[in-house]
């Protein structure tokens, strides 16, 4: 069995975890503070990709991160290299696709926090960003645990934006998942059957470990 698609996509995932918690931390903060008139309209925007066909996530940023788009033709001009076909280009793609399962665990996470802890930091002079970093994280990891596992896993499950984003390029852009569907195509079933197998173990795997880690926190 090739592995080079499973760790490429395990590569994607961890990339794309990191830059969703780093990102999507202040985002979800804002989106649970704030009162804003604009807050349903960018929790609905974040949401999105929940609810549209991936493909046509992937059109769209086929088309902006192309060649000839907003931010694909600067891309070109400042590095001449294309975004699209890219891992960069996956890894941008990934972001947005998997954007709600970082963000809206970490979002109920700082909802449920007591407004009292913040305030006592408030009082004790500390800023907003002290507050928010030694008192609402620590208070929110089970959050930021959530947000890390379903993104990872979302992102190594992808196929249809890294399908239509990054094509089937081997070392390059060819993931687990488009590895899987060429397999089939080719009749190979029982290399598509090993990796689907890892996958499948891998998911219960790190739910399991999130639902129990989630329980204990629970019962302290």
């Amino acid at each position: 069995m090739n592995m080079a698609p499973l760790f490429l996509s395990i590569k994607l995932a961890s990339v794309t975890t990191v830059i969703l918690i780093v990102l999507g931390a202040p985002l979800s903060w804002w989106l649970s503070q704030s009162r804003s008139r604009w807050q349903p309209v960018v929790q609905a925007i974040v949401a999105m990709p929940i609810v549209l066909p991936p493909t046509v996530l992937g059109f769209y940023l086929l088309v902006v991160l192309g060649p000839h788009g907003a931010i694909g033709s600067w891309w070109v001009q400042l590095t001449g290299d294309t975004l699209t076909f890219s891992f960069v280009g996956l890894v941008i793609a990934s972001c947005l696709y998997s954007l709600p399962f970082a963000v809206q665990p970490m979002q109920n996470a700082f909802e449920s926090l007591s407004r009292k802890n913040l305030e006592a930091a408030w009082t004790l002079g500390a800023s907003k960003l002290d507050a928010f970093l030694s008192v609402a994280v620590p208070l929110s990891i089970r959050g930021f645990v959530s947000a890390a596992v379903l993104s990872f896993a979302h992102t190594l499950g992808e196929f249809g934006v890294v399908l239509m984003v990054g094509g089937n390029i081997p070392g390059e852009t060819r993931v687990v998942s488009i590895a899987i569907y060429d397999h089939v195509e080719t009749l190979d079933y029982a290399a598509a059957n090993q990796l689907s197998l890892v996958l499948i173990v891998f998911a219960f795997v790190a739910l399991f470990g999130m639902f129990l880690i989630n329980r204990r926190w629970q019962s302290r």
